[in-house]
């Protein structure tokens, strides 16, 4: 999330950066004050000693399209082409780029990654402008941006933090063909899709969602929607807290949904959100922003989240960052569901993963035929001596980039090796 690593010459095809150690169930440490049941259905998760990955920037959410590749995002750090080069995307400053890429291959130890090129687009009035939502849909990749300010190493009294503020939610830009070629974004960061501000530390609801994912070009959908999930908030800290609604760092998650299409994607009125509960419990949807409400709650305890469907368990999985100050240690927890709109248990809290892991999402191409086990995906350690915090890896293989490690989910009856 630092901008920006220097470009360097290296082959077109680049090997993964695979590792090895002796597996091991992390233990759940979640907070007395945290307010979601344990599940019944999945109540762990157990690293199974099998890391791949890149050292290749970060902001990495796929989306399988149907012609079984993965199309991510990328930036601040450099990735490689085809034909050789290798071409570095930075989102800080006026002249931001961000990048796109594919993933090739079935096996993460095994995996071909390259850039398609950049795109540039201004942040101003803010200081930088980030992916977010990334979605391939019947041939038709959506990318979205948000922004973000103070740049990048923020001062605050007597330390330093890390884009302390987040801004909108610009739109989407989108390619008919993969990624190649682009038809720019109609929104701007001043006149955004959903019309909300985060000038000066203004808190914001949907700054920076990411696309539910429903598998194979969304084949798992329950009403071919494409959904949305986002962290924010309502209002600042009292007493005042710098980075209270950050990259990594929020109070809600908030869902929204849209019939996905060029026509939509950028038209506020086809949206509809999750608007709280009627006196049956049933969810509330509307199509005015102004009546949107949290899905989940949890003050000072909820950053970037993700989601994807889990076919063979039948389950969703939610992954949540605790940004902590937004660039110390983290904290990453879990929580699963039958119903996107239904009721969210814990899985397990992994308290300081990484130590600093952050835009953790499993996709759904890596799950295992039973649903049983998953390779996990994040980015890490990018701040490893800010404010004289000194981050280490863990668990192993944990760094900057694209970080892949195959976990295992627990539950009484998978006859688990950890349970034996």
């Amino acid at each position: 999330m630092v901008m920006c690593l220097t470009a360097k010459s290296q082959p077109s095809i680049v090997k993964p950066d695979t590792l090895s150690f002796a597996p091991f169930v992390w233990k759940s440490e979640g907070s007395s004050a945290c307010p979601f049941k344990q599940s019944k259905e999945l109540n762990g998760i157990k690293f199974l000693g099998i890391k791949s990955g890149f050292h290749f920037g970060d902001t990495w959410y796929p989306s399988w399209a149907e012609d079984d590749k993965l199309y991510s995002p990328f930036t601040d750090g450099s990735c490689p082409r085809l034909d050789g080069s290798f071409e570095s995307s930075g989102s800080g400053g006026e002249n931001a780029t961000t990048g796109q890429a594919v993933i090739e291959g079935n096996n993460p130890l095994a995996l071909k990654v390259y850039s398609l090129g950049l795109s540039k687009a201004s942040p101003l009035p803010y200081q930088g402008r980030y992916p977010c939502g990334s979605l391939v849909y019947n041939k038709i990749w959506y990318y979205g941006t948000y922004c973000l300010s103070p740049a990048g190493r923020a001062q605050y009294g007597d330390s330093i933090f890390n884009w302390p503020w987040m801004g909108p939610f610009v739109g989407f830009r989108y390619s008919a063909d993969y990624g190649r070629s682009w038809k720019e974004c109609p929104h701007t960061p001043e006149k955004p899709l959903f019309g909300e501000t985060g000038i000066n530390g203004y808190p914001v609801k949907i700054g920076s969602p990411h696309f539910v994912d429903f598998g194979k070009n969304m084949q798992y959908s329950p009403d071919g929607k494409a959904y949305l999930v986002a962290h924010g908030a309502e209002k600042n800290d009292s007493p005042y807290r710098f980075y209270n609604d950050s990259w990594i760092t929020g109070d809600n998650v908030y869902l929204l949904r849209v019939i996905p299409s060029v026509e939509n994607m950028n038209d506020a009125s086809k949206y509809e959100f999750f608007a709280g509960r009627d006196i049956l419990g049933n969810p509330v949807w509307t199509n005015d922003f102004r009546k949107i409400k949290p899905l989940l709650e949890w003050d000072n305890n909820m950053g970037c989240v993700t989601i994807t469907y889990n076919a063979p368990l039948k389950r969703y999985l939610m992954c949540i960052t605790d940004g902590g100050n937004t660039c110390a240690r983290m904290n990453t927890y879990f929580l699963e569901s039958d119903k996107l709109d239904g009721e969210w248990k814990l899985i397990t809290y992994l308290k300081n993963f990484g130590e600093q892991a952050y835009f953790v999402n499993f996709p759904s191409k890596f799950f295992s035929k039973d649903g049983k086990t998953a390779w996990m995906l994040y980015s890490g350690n990018f701040a490893p001596d800010w404010n004289g915090v000194k981050i280490q890896a863990n668990p192993p293989g944990s760094h900057y980039g694209l970080v892949l490690q195959k976990i295992e989910f627990l539950k009484s009856g998978f006859n688990n090796k950890a349970d034996k």
